[in-house]
């Protein structure tokens, strides 16, 4: 248990009211979405401002015990779930939108400000900000940083990192630092902000995030395509890519997935098939027509069953729909849904696709999967209950099965929910003796009392 004097400071900081210590407070702060995982923190603390965040973290060195950086707590690899008895520093009163620069094309956001809200700020403004992780609607800007969040329109316009320019951090030892800023070429030292982005909260606390912005896109045009096996869309694919297009969006859903969806969402999705490819394009009228037309010559060439173009906002937000909810789809199935992510080059996705499909019969395993195929990031979502021990063992094998084939076929073991508890025993093999050196130097460097996030990454 926290001694009653680190509580008594943790609320001479914040006040009384921001601190959580009643047991039934603190079990919404025992898991995030990580299925399967749960740990009871301390204490929970709200902090308000940067100033807050570095008097707690200089607190937690002189009295040495643990912080775990949380938003929203939508991380899906135990990023932050708690270790035992540490402090949660919970940052969504951090909330405010504190500048968009229409000249500069960027926004100053606090870490607790949601991401759709930063979406519709910039839409708001005739801007865009592109990143659209698949829980945007409650994720927090802070968390997607730390876990350097994806998101279905990653193939063309990139994730998180793609739109950092600048981060106030607070540093393990409470100083607070500023790294990075409006100028769009700086080659000044180190790029530090890189260090952070994508660090899961083990480096330092992200108190304030500068964002890029981009122009709004003129046009685009949704269309659903439908295959009677997944390798004719993987083709497709790799035609469209081929073809030197590059759309916004380029998802499929399985067989499994489809039904799940339909099921769930009723958008009258066509249910006679194994594979559905979501596509959208956008940018300038014409070349919007233009790609469109394109993609739609490729999935007929290549065998697609059927094409539906959506023709209107409202039916392209309803195509869009079949994949964002495939998640939500998915979950209602089984008592624990367990949503994996792996990465390979694209040329390799049908053979990762076959190879998970081989493993669920190996293990006997209920496996819906659904992903990015513009990117070769697909998520293998497992159908189960966490109280069958036998089968989560089965579970088990079956991860270090498909984990292994990803990175020998060149691939990697996140490509954007991140490593945290669930994958840090899969990345030494991923990234070698000299990565995992260099990582834990940095780590302790920053941190030599290891009191950020511990056990999270590597031990």
């Amino acid at each position: 248990m926290l001694a009653q004097e680190i509580i008594g400071n943790l609320q001479r900081i914040v006040g009384n009211k921001d601190v959580l210590t009643a047991k039934e407070d603190l079990i919404s702060y025992s898991f995030d979405g990580t299925a399967a995982m749960q740990q009871m923190p301390g204490c929970v603390v709200f902090v308000e401002s940067t100033q807050e965040v570095s008097e707690i973290l200089k607190l937690a060195n002189e009295k040495k015990f643990a912080v775990v950086t949380r938003g929203s707590g939508t991380g899906l690899s135990g990023g932050s779930l708690p270790s035992r008895d540490c402090v949660v520093m919970c940052t969504v009163k951090m909330d405010k939108i504190l500048e968009l620069d229409r000249a500069n094309l960027t926004m100053w956001v606090e870490p607790g400000v949601i991401t759709l809200q930063v979406a519709d700020a910039a839409l708001a403004a005739g801007l865009f900000y592109p990143p659209d992780p698949g829980s945007m609607k409650i994720s927090t800007i802070g968390g997607n940083v730390a876990e350097n969040s994806g998101g279905l329109r990653g193939l063309k316009y990139g994730i998180t990192r793609n739109y950092v320019m600048g981060l106030e951090v607070v540093l393990p030892n409470g100083e607070i630092m500023t790294t990075g800023n409006k100028c769009v070429k700086d080659v000044a030292g180190y790029s530090l902000k890189d260090i952070f982005i994508g660090s899961e909260g083990t480096l330092g606390v992200i108190t304030k995030v500068l964002l890029k912005l981009i122009p709004k896109p003129a046009a685009k045009k949704t269309m659903v395509a439908t295959f009677s096996q997944m390798d004719k869309a993987a083709e497709a694919v790799s035609a469209i890519i081929a073809a030197q297009i590059i759309p916004c969006t380029l998802e499929f859903l399985d067989r499994t997935t489809i039904h799940c969806v339909e099921d769930y969402a009723k958008i009258g999705l066509p249910l006679d098939c194994e594979a559905l490819l979501l596509m959208e394009t956008d940018g300038h009228p014409a070349a919007v027509a233009d790609e469109a037309a394109k993609m739609e010559q490729i999935c007929r060439e290549k065998g697609c069953m059927e094409l539906r173009i959506a023709a209107n906002d409202e039916e392209a937000n309803k195509l869009a729909t079949a994949r964002r909810s495939a998640f939500s789809a998915l979950a209602r199935l089984s008592p624990t849904t367990i949503l994996e992510d792996a990465t390979v080059p694209r040329s390799e996705l049908a053979q990762m696709i076959r190879f998970v499909d081989a493993i669920a019969k190996k293990y006997k395993l209920r496996i819906g999967t659904f992903g990015h195929m513009g990117d070769g990031n697909l998520h293998p979502t497992f159908l189960t209950d966490e109280r069958n021990k036998e089968e989560m063992h089965r579970i088990e094998e079956a991860f270090k099965e498909i984990f292994d084939e990803a990175i020998r076929l060149g691939g990697t073991i996140t490509g954007e929910h991140g490593v945290g508890v669930a994958k840090k025993s899969f990345l030494p093999k991923f990234l070698g003796e000299a990565q995992m050196r260099v990582s834990r130097d940095l780590r302790r460097t920053l941190d030599p009392n290891g009191i950020l996030n511990p056990g999270k990454m590597f031990d």
